[in-house]
């Protein structure tokens, strides 16, 4: 049990792009649209049975046919200018009803993933997450950069719409990223890969809500394209962009007016910035009162 791998395709020095969920499903969007734009082929998977406990069971014909299990799945594309190598995860490992990988489970499967990258000769590992920041639903999401080596950083800085973790207002030069698309690139380093985690910005106050934000992707993707030299279709997350925001607007709507009025104000900032402590303090405090009280009244 470990690794399943379908196929061994000769590949060049290709880079991994990797998701999983997490905030908004930002990263497994990313990563899932560029596989369907770029056609890329399945290439294997990590079995589940250490990992994960099954999430359904099969019925054919009244008969219970088997489990089902979230799957991590490799894939792989030789392109004109690069090879690439993608990893999709449907679940992070985790317990006690977490949602983000961590201890032993979560280091193995990092493990897992870069097993395959060393074995294909990788270079350079991407990983995808969310960035909650001081931001409006309205604004463009920008893409936050971290990265294992400071000339990484240097690179990454000079495409649009991009700024360092460090360079964000009130941040600091002291960060950590959640789950296995940051745990990721930590065991990449450790394993001699260079390695770039590029977050898209999400507003703080729909960092709890479960839906997803395709506007984050889509600068994430945007930023990806440029790197990789490839050219992706984004109506599909434009569309899927234009769909949330009137799922957004409406929540948005319910909000009390004073949480409305103070968060509006952030239009009008030219750099939306960290979350301080009192902002978040704040936020939580009337935005999880109003979630409260609304399944509250779903349930009478």
């Amino acid at each position: 049990m470990g690794i399943i791998l379908h196929s061994e395709p000769e590949l060049e020095q290709p880079d991994m792009i990797v998701g999983w969920p997490g905030i908004g499903n930002i990263g497994v969007l990313t990563v899932d649209t560029l596989r369907q734009q770029i056609e890329a082929e399945e290439l294997g998977e990590i079995e589940p049975w250490d990992y994960f406990y099954p999430n359904k069971v099969i019925i054919r014909g009244s008969v219970l046919h088997d489990l089902e299990f979230p799957t991590s799945k490799f894939y792989y594309k030789r392109l004109a200018n690069r090879d690439l190598l993608l990893f999709i995860g449907e679940e992070q490992p985790s317990g006690h009803g977490r949602m983000y990988a961590e201890g032993g489970k979560a280091y193995e499967m990092a493990n897992r993933v870069l097993d395959v990258a060393e074995k294909f000769g990788c270079r350079r590992i991407y990983t995808s997450g969310a960035a909650v920041a001081l931001t409006h639903h309205s604004l463009r999401s920008r893409v936050w950069a971290v990265a294992t080596e400071k000339r990484l950083l240097a690179e990454m800085k000079g495409y649009a719409n991009t700024l360092l973790m460090s360079e964000v207002e009130g941040r600091g030069d002291v960060g950590n990223i959640t789950g296995l698309n940051g745990l990721l690139i930590g065991v990449a380093k450790k394993r001699g890969f260079e390695g770039v985690c590029l977050m898209g910005e999400i507003p703080d106050y729909l960092s709890r809500v479960p839906f997803p934000y395709p506007k984050a992707s889509q600068s994430v993707l945007e930023m990806l394209a440029a790197i990789l030299g490839v050219e992706v279709d984004m109506s599909a997350l434009s569309d899927m962009t234009a769909q949330m925001e009137g799922v957004i607007n409406n929540v948005f709507r319910q909000f009390p007016s004073e949480v409305r009025d103070r968060i509006d104000q952030r239009r009008r900032e030219a750099q939306p910035g960290m979350i301080t402590e009192e902002d978040e303090k704040w936020i939580k405090e009337h935005i999880d009162d109003f979630f409260h009280r609304e399944d509250g009244d779903k349930g009478q």
